[in-house]
């Protein structure tokens, strides 16, 4: 019996870290009538984060890219706004330059007191903001057999999106270092392969009886099933400063899915690979972003990055064609050109030690230039 095609909705979360406009550290305490104002502005799309120096938005249910992209914007404009009355600013990126976990606080809610008290050290680092993004796959085990195919993916989409390449005022020689941060978590990493969706609850009531966890929401892997809504939900990717980058990579996700979804509807399937291969791709992309490429396992060596995603663009083509979001997956040229934020981040460094400033005053700059670029310029704004 046929599938229906699923809806393929969109929603996208991101989760910012607010810095103080005079220090550009974080700011450790959040005034609270921040939180209350921007919950009157935008109802039911803000929320406090696990520090008290993060803020998580997102996005309603959306039916097309462009209204997903238009939302992130106001979400974006809105925060910024009201922040800037309490001389914050947001940045949109996975780590801070060079602020200490040491000085921040969890957010006295009963789930981040719980996850606290359960994480201990672990949760105490958790310095760290990633971009969710959700898609709507109504069928459970079409869901569950598309989180099978999807991992292949992953490092894909890591890579494109790499923005933490400094922790604690120290250059860590990764693109993503918020990923070794997330990895120290249990149950994080590339999702269990199930054959059903009769499996996959199995296994969440066994974790669940045995009083691991309270429900699925507490499976924190790379890629997941939603625990509240129908969706698959890619969490693998760092939160990009530049929003037609986020936009960008979101919309190749979706392409993504839609096309394993036309290869089950033609009794195809994309190949399996080990998950060990996959975690080695994994880390290129954690270690070096776009930068040094990543393993073809059809041919047993390391190519340029750019070329397996030429080649990615062709397998989607026809699905970017469907959702009206061609010039969104043509964008990621442009980051394959000009760099993933963390390569940016990098090179403002170096650029700002070179014109004799201290290791302070470069850190400081790399913080300017995210406030900049989140902010949005008026182009990436129309």
């Amino acid at each position: 019996m046929a599938i229906p095609e699923p809806t393929f909705t969109i929603g996208i979360e991101e989760e910012y870290l607010l810095v103080d406009k005079e220090t550009r550290d974080l700011a450790p305490e959040q005034p609270p009538a921040l939180l209350a104002k921007a919950e009157e502005a935008l109802r039911g799309q803000v929320s406090p984060e696990f520090l008290r120096s993060q803020i998580e938005v997102g996005t309603h249910v959306c039916r097309s890219v462009q209204e997903a992209r238009d939302q992130l914007v106001e979400l974006r404009s809105t925060i910024g706004a009201i922040s800037g009355e309490f001389g914050l600013a947001p940045i949109a990126a996975s780590t801070h330059p060079f602020a200490s976990w040491e000085s921040q606080h969890h957010t006295d809610k009963e789930r981040y007191n719980v996850i606290a008290r359960d994480l201990q050290h672990v949760g105490r680092r958790l310095l760290i903001c990633g971009m969710h993004v959700h898609v709507g796959i109504e069928d459970d085990d079409l869901r569950i057999d598309l989180l099978g195919q999807a991992p292949y993916f992953l490092p894909h989409l890591l890579a494109l999106s790499t923005s933490s390449p400094f922790w604690q005022g120290v250059q860590t020689g990764l693109k993503s270092y918020r990923l070794s941060i997330f990895d120290e978590l249990p149950r994080t990493g590339l999702p269990h392969k199930f054959s059903s969706y009769s499996e996959y609850e199995r296994t969440i009531e066994l974790l669940v009886s045995a009083g691991l966890i309270e429900d699925a929401s507490k499976l924190w892997w790379d890629m997941r099933p939603s625990a509240r809504f129908p969706t698959l939900e890619m969490r693998i990717t760092d939160v990009c400063p530049r929003i037609d980058d986020a936009v960008a990579i979101a919309a190749l996700y979706l392409c993504i899915l839609r096309l394993l979804y036309r290869l089950r509807r033609e009794n195809k399937r994309w190949r399996h690979y080990p998950p060990f291969l996959i975690r080695e791709n994994r880390w290129r992309a954690q270690r070096y972003g776009i930068e040094k490429g990543m393993v073809d396992f059809g041919k047993g060596a390391v190519v340029p990055f750019s070329d397996l995603m030429e080649e990615l663009f062709e397998l989607v083509a026809e699905d970017a064609a469907h959702f009206d979001c061609s010039a969104e997956i043509a964008h990621v040229r442009t980051i394959l050109q000009r760099g993933t934020s963390a390569d940016r981040q990098l090179a403002r460094y170096e650029e700002a030690k070179a014109l004799g400033g201290t290791e302070h005053a470069a850190l400081i700059a790399v913080v300017d230039e995210l406030v900049e670029e989140t902010q949005m310029s008026p182009a990436e704004k129309a």
